[in-house]
């Protein structure tokens, strides 16, 4: 049987609030279940939909959880640890921002709030694994990102000593998550300092090569960097083991550019939206990885800054059903063809 792409599915995290059906598990995966959507991707950081200390303990509750999703009629897609990730490397220059995801025991204590997340991410390992799931989503988190653009120039060997402290940090988290027969996918990310094909290569470096380091691919990202998304594909598709599907569009003017002006996202040149109104190729995005075999979960991730997240979310399930390939498993021109013949395929070639 020829493999395809699974969906539609959604990441939870955008969606989650204090009212209902947007405040508990049981009732955003029914939410999720009547638009159309067959997975759910959930955010092991929101404890309205999960609690990630208690799913790494106890399988009873690892349990409840599938129940629930498969009441609603979804399978969980990943669990994400994008704002643990995002704690495992933070430069100072984003101490206070970032402590806003810590618990306040760890807030303005850098190396207890690494710590933490470095625990949480860890746990995600062992849930997965409990839950029969294969793949994570995260972030890498950012030392060097504050001297992305180098002036004044950056002092000799900064780049190369932020990635190696990544790899020090990160290394033994893959070694945990390979233990529990598990992966990570990096959404590749401006702000992290694996935003690009280039940063990832040095990650994986650092990384030693990790096979549990991989990727989370989202176009949105790259499109606003000016990247060629589908090339990516063609390099990196045995490292990618997610997929959000998420939309963008960059219109420069003479105003501004890939930097945007510091402008609200609804003034950008860059900005994200919602699935069909900007200006990714999702139909060669969806053929190119059912090129090469990927058979994971097409997940809708929803940040537009003009269409409300209902209404994306109504129209992501029918966006990512009509991209999705049955993949054939024939030649068009099969019926031209017969039975292998040695003799005939030497007198062919002359042979």
């Amino acid at each position: 049987m020829a493999v395809q792409i699974k969906g539609p599915g959604i990441f939870l995290a955008q969606f989650a609030g204090d009212d209902a059906p947007f405040n508990s598990l049981q009732d955003i995966t029914k939410w999720a279940a009547d638009l159309g959507y067959k997975g759910v991707q959930i955010p092991t950081f929101d404890g309205r939909l999960f609690d990630l200390n208690l799913a790494a303990e106890s399988d009873t509750y690892c349990d409840e959880v599938a129940g629930i999703c498969a009441d609603a009629g979804v399978e969980i897609t990943e669990l994400s640890t994008h704002l643990q990730g995002q704690l495992v490397a933070v430069n100072p220059a984003y101490n206070e921002a970032f402590d806003a995801f810590a618990p306040e025991a760890v807030r303005g204590n850098p190396a207890a709030r690494t710590d933490w997340a470095i625990d949480q991410v860890k746990k995600a390992a062992v849930a997965s694994r409990k839950l029969g799931l294969k793949h994570t989503v995260s972030f890498t988190g950012s030392l060097a990102f504050p001297f992305l653009y180098p002036w004044p120039q950056r002092p000799e060997g900064l780049i190369e000593e932020a990635f190696a402290a990544l790899g020090r940090r990160w290394t033994p988290i893959l070694n945990h998550y390979q233990d529990n027969g598990v992966d990570i996918g990096y959404e590749i990310h401006p702000g992290e300092d694996v935003f690009d094909g280039a940063t990832f290569e040095m990650f994986v470096d650092a990384c030693g090569g990790h096979p549990a380091a991989m990727i989370n691919y989202d176009p949105s990202h790259f499109l606003l960097q000016q990247m060629d998304y589908l090339a990516f594909i063609d390099i990196y598709h045995d490292r990618i083991n997610a997929f959000h599907v998420k939309d963008a569009e960059f219109n420069p003017d003479g105003r501004q550019g890939v930097y945007s002006g510091y402008q609200s996202w609804i003034n950008r040149a860059g900005r994200f939206r919602s699935l069909g109104d900007g200006q990714v190729d999702f139909g060669a995005i969806f053929s190119k990885l059912s090129q090469y075999g990927y058979d994971s979960w097409a997940v809708l991730e929803w940040e537009c800054c003009i269409k409300s997240p209902q209404q994306g979310a109504a129209e992501g399930a029918p966006f990512i059903q009509s991209h999705l390939i049955d993949v054939t498993e024939k030649a068009f021109d099969d019926f031209a063809g017969g039975v292998r013949d040695t003799a005939q395929i030497k007198r062919m070639l002359g042979l």
